[in-house]
Protein backbone atom coordinates (compact mmCIF):
# COMPACT_ATOMS: atom_id res chain seq x y z
CA UNK A 1 0.00 0.00 0.00
CA UNK A 2 0.94 3.65 -0.98
CA UNK A 3 2.22 5.90 2.14
CA UNK A 4 2.09 9.38 2.98
CA UNK A 5 4.35 10.20 5.72
CA UNK A 6 5.90 13.62 7.05
CA UNK A 7 9.64 13.47 7.42
CA UNK A 8 11.48 16.39 8.45
CA UNK A 9 9.27 19.34 6.61
CA UNK A 10 8.75 17.15 3.81
CA UNK A 11 6.23 13.99 2.62
CA UNK A 12 7.57 11.12 1.58
CA UNK A 13 5.09 8.75 -0.72
CA UNK A 14 6.29 5.03 0.06
CA UNK A 15 5.04 2.53 -2.44
CA UNK A 16 4.67 3.74 -6.23
CA UNK A 17 7.17 3.74 -8.69
CA UNK A 18 9.71 6.24 -9.85
CA UNK A 19 8.00 8.69 -12.17
CA UNK A 20 4.87 7.75 -11.60
CA UNK A 21 1.82 10.05 -13.30
CA UNK A 22 -0.03 10.39 -10.04
CA UNK A 23 2.51 12.58 -8.49
CA UNK A 24 4.25 13.98 -11.37
CA UNK A 25 5.49 17.57 -11.03
CA UNK A 26 4.71 17.36 -7.23
CA UNK A 27 7.71 15.14 -6.27
CA UNK A 28 10.90 14.37 -7.08
CA UNK A 29 12.49 11.10 -6.64
CA UNK A 30 14.62 10.70 -3.92
CA UNK A 31 17.16 7.87 -4.54
CA UNK A 32 18.71 8.21 -1.47
CA UNK A 33 15.69 6.63 0.45
CA UNK A 34 14.27 5.09 -3.09
CA UNK A 35 11.18 7.18 -2.52
CA UNK A 36 9.12 9.81 -4.36
CA UNK A 37 9.48 13.21 -2.14
CA UNK A 38 7.57 16.34 -2.03
CA UNK A 39 7.71 20.02 0.09
CA UNK A 40 5.07 19.78 3.10
CA UNK A 41 2.99 22.37 1.51
CA UNK A 42 1.98 19.86 -1.44
CA UNK A 43 0.00 17.68 1.32
CA UNK A 44 -3.66 18.81 -0.03
CA UNK A 45 -3.11 18.76 -3.94
CA UNK A 46 -1.28 14.72 -3.15
CA UNK A 47 -4.07 13.71 -1.21
CA UNK A 48 -6.66 15.27 -3.71
CA UNK A 49 -4.59 13.17 -6.77
CA UNK A 50 -4.22 9.99 -4.91
CA UNK A 51 -7.78 10.33 -3.16
CA UNK A 52 -10.25 7.29 -5.00
CA UNK A 53 -7.26 6.43 -7.31
CA UNK A 54 -5.03 3.51 -4.99
CA UNK A 55 -5.33 2.89 -1.62
CA UNK A 56 -3.19 4.76 0.45
CA UNK A 57 -2.42 5.26 3.62
CA UNK A 58 -1.76 8.66 5.26
CA UNK A 59 0.82 8.85 8.00
CA UNK A 60 1.67 12.26 7.55
CA UNK A 61 -1.33 14.32 8.95
CA UNK A 62 -1.05 14.63 12.81
CA UNK A 63 -3.51 17.70 13.06
CA UNK A 64 -6.48 17.21 15.18
CA UNK A 65 -10.37 18.20 14.32
CA UNK A 66 -11.54 20.88 17.32
CA UNK A 67 -14.73 22.48 18.76
CA UNK A 68 -13.42 26.11 18.64
CA UNK A 69 -16.23 28.23 20.00
CA UNK A 70 -15.66 32.25 19.95
CA UNK A 71 -17.12 33.40 23.69
CA UNK A 72 -18.79 36.74 22.58
CA UNK A 73 -19.82 36.44 18.70
CA UNK A 74 -19.97 40.11 16.43
CA UNK A 75 -21.72 40.63 13.94
CA UNK A 76 -19.29 40.79 10.51
CA UNK A 77 -18.98 43.50 8.60
CA UNK A 78 -20.42 43.39 4.82
CA UNK A 79 -16.32 43.29 3.22
CA UNK A 80 -15.91 40.46 5.92
CA UNK A 81 -18.64 38.36 5.00
CA UNK A 82 -17.56 38.69 1.41
CA UNK A 83 -14.46 37.84 1.92
CA UNK A 84 -14.57 34.70 4.54
CA UNK A 85 -17.12 33.36 1.81
CA UNK A 86 -14.36 34.14 -1.06
CA UNK A 87 -12.02 31.82 1.07
CA UNK A 88 -14.54 29.13 1.85
CA UNK A 89 -15.45 28.89 -1.78
CA UNK A 90 -11.40 28.43 -3.01
CA UNK A 91 -11.11 25.47 -0.81
CA UNK A 92 -10.36 27.42 2.18
CA UNK A 93 -7.38 28.43 0.30
CA UNK A 94 -6.20 32.04 -0.46
CA UNK A 95 -5.02 35.66 0.46
CA UNK A 96 -7.41 38.30 1.97
CA UNK A 97 -6.13 41.70 1.00
CA UNK A 98 -7.82 44.17 3.84
CA UNK A 99 -6.74 47.82 4.78
CA UNK A 100 -5.12 47.93 8.41
CA UNK A 101 -7.61 48.72 11.01
CA UNK A 102 -10.11 46.57 9.33
CA UNK A 103 -10.37 43.82 11.00
CA UNK A 104 -8.49 41.27 9.44
CA UNK A 105 -7.82 39.42 12.54
CA UNK A 106 -11.64 38.53 13.30
CA UNK A 107 -11.86 37.45 9.50
CA UNK A 108 -9.02 34.67 10.72
CA UNK A 109 -10.80 34.13 13.79
CA UNK A 110 -13.99 33.24 11.61
CA UNK A 111 -12.08 31.49 9.26
CA UNK A 112 -10.52 29.51 11.92
CA UNK A 113 -14.02 28.81 13.81
CA UNK A 114 -15.02 27.54 9.92
CA UNK A 115 -11.86 25.21 9.65
CA UNK A 116 -12.28 23.69 13.25
CA UNK A 117 -8.70 22.42 12.50
CA UNK A 118 -5.64 23.00 14.54
CA UNK A 119 -4.46 26.22 13.81
CA UNK A 120 -0.88 27.91 13.45
CA UNK A 121 -0.62 31.77 13.35
CA UNK A 122 2.57 33.13 12.42
CA UNK A 123 3.45 37.40 12.59
CA UNK A 124 6.41 39.26 11.54
CA UNK A 125 7.26 40.49 15.07
CA UNK A 126 6.98 39.72 18.82
CA UNK A 127 4.59 42.85 19.53
CA UNK A 128 2.35 40.93 17.18
CA UNK A 129 2.49 37.18 18.45
CA UNK A 130 1.61 38.83 21.68
CA UNK A 131 -1.74 40.60 20.72
CA UNK A 132 -2.61 38.09 18.46
CA UNK A 133 -2.36 35.64 21.26
CA UNK A 134 -3.51 37.55 23.97
CA UNK A 135 -6.61 38.42 21.42
CA UNK A 136 -7.58 34.78 20.50
CA UNK A 137 -7.15 33.86 24.63
CA UNK A 138 -9.94 36.13 25.33
CA UNK A 139 -12.01 35.37 22.61
CA UNK A 140 -11.70 31.53 22.38
CA UNK A 141 -11.14 31.07 25.87
CA UNK A 142 -8.40 28.26 25.69
CA UNK A 143 -4.78 28.41 26.32
CA UNK A 144 -2.63 29.82 23.32
CA UNK A 145 0.40 28.43 22.62
CA UNK A 146 3.33 30.57 21.80
CA UNK A 147 6.65 30.32 20.04
CA UNK A 148 9.31 33.10 19.50
CA UNK A 149 10.87 35.86 22.00
CA UNK A 150 11.98 33.05 24.62
CA UNK A 151 8.76 31.69 24.56
CA UNK A 152 8.33 27.96 23.62
CA UNK A 153 4.65 26.84 24.15
CA UNK A 154 2.82 24.63 21.55
CA UNK A 155 -0.71 24.03 21.71
CA UNK A 156 -3.52 23.33 19.33
CA UNK A 157 -4.03 26.87 18.35
CA UNK A 158 -0.42 28.64 18.21
CA UNK A 159 1.20 31.86 17.10
CA UNK A 160 4.65 32.12 16.71
CA UNK A 161 7.10 34.43 14.65
CA UNK A 162 8.01 33.58 11.02
CA UNK A 163 11.83 33.49 11.99
CA UNK A 164 10.67 30.97 14.96
CA UNK A 165 8.48 28.93 12.66
CA UNK A 166 11.29 28.22 10.05
CA UNK A 167 13.44 26.15 13.41
CA UNK A 168 10.50 24.30 14.88
CA UNK A 169 8.36 23.57 10.96
CA UNK A 170 10.66 20.19 10.16
CA UNK A 171 9.03 18.73 13.63
CA UNK A 172 5.94 20.13 14.21
CA UNK A 173 4.96 21.13 10.67
CA UNK A 174 2.53 18.24 10.65
CA UNK A 175 0.46 19.27 13.59
CA UNK A 176 -1.83 22.00 12.22
CA UNK A 177 -4.51 21.76 9.60
CA UNK A 178 -4.76 25.57 9.38
CA UNK A 179 -1.82 28.31 8.57
CA UNK A 180 -3.14 31.75 9.15
CA UNK A 181 0.15 34.42 7.95
CA UNK A 182 -0.67 37.65 8.76
CA UNK A 183 1.08 40.59 7.19
CA UNK A 184 1.80 37.70 4.28
CA UNK A 185 3.81 40.17 1.94
CA UNK A 186 7.00 39.01 4.51
CA UNK A 187 6.55 35.46 3.25
CA UNK A 188 8.08 35.02 -0.15
CA UNK A 189 11.18 36.00 1.17
CA UNK A 190 14.28 34.01 1.50
CA UNK A 191 14.54 31.44 4.02
CA UNK A 192 10.92 32.85 5.43
CA UNK A 193 9.24 30.93 2.69
CA UNK A 194 10.14 28.02 4.32
CA UNK A 195 7.85 28.26 7.26
CA UNK A 196 4.80 27.84 4.99
CA UNK A 197 6.70 25.05 2.49
CA UNK A 198 7.29 23.02 5.64
CA UNK A 199 3.76 23.25 6.69
CA UNK A 200 1.38 20.35 5.35
CA UNK A 201 -1.86 22.62 6.67
CA UNK A 202 -4.28 21.86 3.88
CA UNK A 203 -6.24 25.11 4.79
CA UNK A 204 -4.10 28.21 4.14
CA UNK A 205 -5.11 32.14 4.73
CA UNK A 206 -2.83 34.98 4.10
CA UNK A 207 -4.19 38.40 5.51
CA UNK A 208 -1.94 41.72 4.38
CA UNK A 209 -2.83 45.35 3.62
CA UNK A 210 -0.29 45.49 0.60
CA UNK A 211 0.61 42.35 -1.15
CA UNK A 212 2.99 43.24 -3.75
CA UNK A 213 6.54 43.78 -3.72
CA UNK A 214 9.11 45.30 -5.10
CA UNK A 215 10.82 42.45 -6.09
CA UNK A 216 7.78 40.76 -7.70
CA UNK A 217 8.16 37.97 -5.11
CA UNK A 218 4.63 38.32 -4.47
CA UNK A 219 3.51 36.03 -7.51
CA UNK A 220 4.91 33.20 -5.13
CA UNK A 221 2.00 33.31 -2.68
CA UNK A 222 0.11 31.76 -4.77
CA UNK A 223 2.12 28.46 -4.56
CA UNK A 224 2.42 29.17 -0.72
CA UNK A 225 -0.87 30.41 0.54
CA UNK A 226 -3.44 30.53 -2.56
CA UNK A 227 -4.60 33.03 -5.01
CA UNK A 228 -6.15 36.45 -3.84
CA UNK A 229 -9.66 35.72 -3.06
CA UNK A 230 -10.71 38.94 -1.74
CA UNK A 231 -9.25 42.77 -1.84
CA UNK A 232 -11.11 45.96 -0.36
CA UNK A 233 -9.05 49.37 -0.52
CA UNK A 234 -8.59 51.97 2.20
CA UNK A 235 -11.16 54.58 0.03
CA UNK A 236 -14.36 51.99 0.27
CA UNK A 237 -14.23 51.99 4.24
CA UNK A 238 -13.22 55.83 4.67
CA UNK A 239 -15.76 57.49 7.29
CA UNK A 240 -17.66 54.72 8.20
CA UNK A 241 -14.99 51.65 9.03
CA UNK A 242 -12.36 53.45 8.89
CA UNK A 243 -11.29 56.94 10.29
CA UNK A 244 -11.49 60.06 8.07
CA UNK A 245 -7.85 61.11 7.67
CA UNK A 246 -5.75 63.68 6.14
CA UNK A 247 -2.26 63.53 4.66
CA UNK A 248 -0.08 66.37 4.59
CA UNK A 249 3.40 66.93 3.00
CA UNK A 250 5.82 69.86 5.21
CA UNK A 251 8.46 71.04 3.23
CA UNK A 252 11.55 72.49 5.46
CA UNK A 253 14.39 74.48 4.40
CA UNK A 254 17.80 72.90 6.16
CA UNK A 255 19.54 75.80 7.76
CA UNK A 256 22.57 77.35 5.66
CA UNK A 257 25.30 75.58 7.36
CA UNK A 258 23.69 72.32 7.26
CA UNK A 259 22.42 72.40 3.42
CA UNK A 260 26.80 73.66 2.45
CA UNK A 261 27.24 70.25 4.24
CA UNK A 262 24.64 68.41 2.55
CA UNK A 263 25.48 69.27 -0.56
CA UNK A 264 28.87 69.39 0.08
CA UNK A 265 29.05 65.82 1.37
CA UNK A 266 26.74 64.50 -1.58
CA UNK A 267 29.12 65.78 -4.31
CA UNK A 268 32.17 63.80 -2.65
CA UNK A 269 30.21 60.89 -2.64
CA UNK A 270 28.68 60.71 -5.85
CA UNK A 271 32.04 61.73 -7.63
CA UNK A 272 33.36 58.67 -6.00
CA UNK A 273 30.45 56.36 -7.38
CA UNK A 274 30.70 57.53 -10.94
CA UNK A 275 34.46 56.78 -10.98
CA UNK A 276 34.09 53.61 -9.48
CA UNK A 277 31.29 53.01 -12.49
CA UNK A 278 27.96 52.63 -10.23
CA UNK A 279 24.79 53.18 -11.61
CA UNK A 280 22.66 53.37 -8.98
CA UNK A 281 19.75 52.75 -10.87
CA UNK A 282 20.63 49.13 -11.85
CA UNK A 283 19.25 46.16 -9.41
CA UNK A 284 22.62 46.09 -7.72
CA UNK A 285 23.36 49.54 -7.55
CA UNK A 286 23.86 49.83 -4.00
CA UNK A 287 25.84 46.89 -3.63
CA UNK A 288 28.06 47.93 -6.38
CA UNK A 289 28.80 50.96 -3.97
CA UNK A 290 29.27 48.97 -0.60
CA UNK A 291 31.99 46.69 -2.53
CA UNK A 292 33.47 49.66 -4.24
CA UNK A 293 33.65 52.09 -1.27
CA UNK A 294 35.16 49.03 1.16
CA UNK A 295 38.51 48.67 -1.08
CA UNK A 296 40.39 52.23 -0.62
CA UNK A 297 40.72 55.09 1.72
CA UNK A 298 38.42 57.47 -0.67
CA UNK A 299 35.84 54.56 -1.28
CA UNK A 300 35.69 54.67 2.68
CA UNK A 301 35.42 58.23 2.92
CA UNK A 302 32.78 58.32 0.23
CA UNK A 303 30.64 56.11 2.35
CA UNK A 304 31.09 59.03 5.44
CA UNK A 305 29.60 61.44 2.96
CA UNK A 306 27.15 59.27 2.18
CA UNK A 307 25.42 58.55 5.43
CA UNK A 308 26.66 62.09 6.52
CA UNK A 309 23.97 63.83 3.89
CA UNK A 310 21.71 60.76 4.55
CA UNK A 311 21.81 62.27 8.72
CA UNK A 312 21.27 65.87 7.62
CA UNK A 313 18.41 65.16 5.17
CA UNK A 314 16.96 62.87 8.35
CA UNK A 315 16.83 65.01 11.33
CA UNK A 316 18.41 68.35 10.68
CA UNK A 317 17.49 70.99 12.89
CA UNK A 318 14.71 72.26 10.98
CA UNK A 319 13.36 68.87 11.01
CA UNK A 320 13.66 69.20 15.31
CA UNK A 321 11.90 72.42 15.22
CA UNK A 322 8.96 71.18 12.95
CA UNK A 323 8.61 68.41 14.98
CA UNK A 324 8.52 70.52 18.12
CA UNK A 325 5.56 72.85 16.18
CA UNK A 326 3.34 69.85 15.57
CA UNK A 327 3.39 68.41 19.11
CA UNK A 328 2.64 72.17 20.34
CA UNK A 329 -0.22 72.22 17.76
CA UNK A 330 -1.54 68.44 18.80
CA UNK A 331 -1.33 68.57 22.35
CA UNK A 332 -3.51 66.59 23.84
CA UNK A 333 -3.87 64.35 21.56
CA UNK A 334 -2.10 60.75 20.89
CA UNK A 335 1.21 61.25 18.45
CA UNK A 336 3.15 58.54 17.08
CA UNK A 337 6.52 59.88 15.51
CA UNK A 338 8.02 57.35 12.76
CA UNK A 339 11.60 57.54 11.55
CA UNK A 340 13.97 55.44 9.33
CA UNK A 341 16.49 55.12 11.51
CA UNK A 342 17.30 54.54 15.45
CA UNK A 343 19.64 57.24 15.69
CA UNK A 344 17.08 59.49 14.38
CA UNK A 345 14.38 58.10 16.84
CA UNK A 346 16.79 58.28 19.46
CA UNK A 347 18.03 62.28 18.77
CA UNK A 348 14.30 63.04 18.85
CA UNK A 349 14.10 61.10 22.32
CA UNK A 350 16.89 62.91 23.93
CA UNK A 351 16.34 66.19 22.36
CA UNK A 352 11.87 66.39 23.64
CA UNK A 353 12.60 64.09 26.11
CA UNK A 354 10.19 61.27 24.64
CA UNK A 355 10.14 57.90 25.11
CA UNK A 356 11.24 55.85 22.33
CA UNK A 357 10.98 52.27 21.11
CA UNK A 358 13.12 50.30 18.43
CA UNK A 359 13.99 46.97 17.75
CA UNK A 360 16.53 47.40 20.27
CA UNK A 361 13.40 47.68 22.93
CA UNK A 362 12.96 44.62 24.57
CA UNK A 363 9.51 42.79 24.71
CA UNK A 364 8.79 43.69 28.05
CA UNK A 365 9.49 46.90 27.94
CA UNK A 366 7.53 47.27 24.65
CA UNK A 367 4.22 46.19 26.36
CA UNK A 368 4.65 48.52 28.89
CA UNK A 369 4.96 51.46 26.59
CA UNK A 370 2.34 50.67 24.31
CA UNK A 371 0.16 50.54 27.34
CA UNK A 372 1.73 54.14 28.92
CA UNK A 373 0.84 55.44 25.42
CA UNK A 374 -2.80 53.66 25.20
CA UNK A 375 -3.89 54.92 28.95
CA UNK A 376 -2.06 58.45 27.90
CA UNK A 377 0.99 58.07 30.80
CA UNK A 378 2.87 58.92 27.19
CA UNK A 379 1.00 61.29 25.27
CA UNK A 380 3.89 60.90 22.27
CA UNK A 381 5.89 57.51 21.34
CA UNK A 382 8.66 57.98 18.83
CA UNK A 383 9.59 54.79 16.85
CA UNK A 384 12.03 53.36 13.92
CA UNK A 385 9.82 50.73 12.19
CA UNK A 386 8.64 48.31 14.76
CA UNK A 387 5.24 50.14 14.68
CA UNK A 388 5.05 49.99 10.95
CA UNK A 389 2.79 47.13 11.05
CA UNK A 390 0.37 45.11 12.46
CA UNK A 391 0.27 46.74 16.28
CA UNK A 392 -3.48 48.07 17.63
CA UNK A 393 -2.78 51.48 18.63
CA UNK A 394 -6.43 52.89 18.35
CA UNK A 395 -5.53 55.68 20.45
CA UNK A 396 -3.33 57.38 17.95
CA UNK A 397 -4.53 60.10 15.78
CA UNK A 398 -1.30 61.95 14.59
CA UNK A 399 1.31 60.88 12.50
CA UNK A 400 4.65 62.53 11.97
CA UNK A 401 7.10 60.86 9.49
CA UNK A 402 10.37 62.73 9.88
CA UNK A 403 12.43 60.03 7.79
CA UNK A 404 11.36 57.12 6.05
CA UNK A 405 11.71 55.18 2.56
CA UNK A 406 10.32 55.41 -0.75
CA UNK A 407 8.15 52.15 0.26
CA UNK A 408 4.59 52.46 -0.47
CA UNK A 409 3.79 49.80 1.88
CA UNK A 410 5.75 51.79 4.69
CA UNK A 411 4.04 54.62 4.20
CA UNK A 412 0.38 52.71 4.23
CA UNK A 413 1.11 51.11 6.83
CA UNK A 414 2.14 53.61 8.84
CA UNK A 415 -1.34 55.45 8.20
CA UNK A 416 -2.66 52.42 8.78
CA UNK A 417 -1.31 53.30 12.60
CA UNK A 418 -3.55 56.06 12.80
CA UNK A 419 -7.35 54.45 10.64
CA UNK A 420 -8.05 52.01 14.16
CA UNK A 421 -11.75 54.25 13.86
CA UNK A 422 -13.11 56.07 16.93
CA UNK A 423 -16.51 58.41 17.96
CA UNK A 424 -15.67 61.74 15.72
CA UNK A 425 -12.08 60.87 15.11
CA UNK A 426 -9.99 62.57 12.23
CA UNK A 427 -6.42 61.09 11.68
CA UNK A 428 -3.81 63.15 10.55
CA UNK A 429 -0.68 61.92 9.13
CA UNK A 430 2.54 64.25 8.22
CA UNK A 431 5.59 63.97 6.61
CA UNK A 432 8.53 66.54 7.29
CA UNK A 433 10.98 66.66 4.06
CA UNK A 434 13.96 68.42 3.78
CA UNK A 435 13.57 70.57 0.94
CA UNK A 436 16.53 70.73 -2.15
CA UNK A 437 17.56 67.14 -1.19
CA UNK A 438 17.19 63.23 -2.39
CA UNK A 439 14.76 62.86 0.06
CA UNK A 440 12.10 65.04 -1.42
CA UNK A 441 12.70 63.75 -4.52
CA UNK A 442 12.04 59.67 -3.37
CA UNK A 443 9.24 60.87 -1.38
CA UNK A 444 7.98 62.66 -4.40
CA UNK A 445 8.43 59.29 -6.41
CA UNK A 446 7.04 57.37 -3.94
CA UNK A 447 3.82 59.19 -4.05
CA UNK A 448 3.63 59.04 -7.94
CA UNK A 449 3.68 55.08 -7.68
CA UNK A 450 0.72 54.97 -4.99
CA UNK A 451 -1.95 55.25 -7.35
CA UNK A 452 -2.83 51.23 -6.60
CA UNK A 453 -3.46 51.77 -3.08
CA UNK A 454 -6.23 54.97 -4.03
CA UNK A 455 -3.45 57.91 -3.06
CA UNK A 456 -4.41 60.83 -5.38
CA UNK A 457 -0.60 62.44 -5.26
CA UNK A 458 -2.13 66.19 -6.60
CA UNK A 459 -4.81 66.20 -3.75
CA UNK A 460 -2.55 64.65 -1.06
CA UNK A 461 -5.33 62.78 0.15
CA UNK A 462 -6.73 58.87 0.17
Amino acid sequence: MTTLRFVDGTITIDGLAAGHELVAGLCVWDQRIGMHRAKACAYAELVRRLHGRIDYQDLARDYATLDLQEGQARPLREYQRLAIAAWQANHRRGVVVLPTGAGKSYVALRCMLACNRSTLILAPTIDLVQQWAQDLSTRLGIAIGQYGGGEKSLERVTVSTYDSAVLFMPFYGNRFGLLVCDECHHLPAGVTSQAAEMCLAPFRLGLTATPERTDGMHARLLELLGEEVHRTEIGELEGEFLANYQVEVVEVELDAEELASYASNRKTYLAFARRAGVDFSAPDGWQRFIAASARDSDGRAAMRCYREQKRLARASRAKLRAVWDLLVEHRGERVLVFTEDNDTAYEIGRTFVLPVMTHHTRAAERKAMLSAFRSGSYPVMVTSKVLNEGVDVPEASVGIIVSGSGSVREHVQRLGRLLRPQADKLALLYEILSANTAEAYTSERRRSHIAFAGFDAQQESW
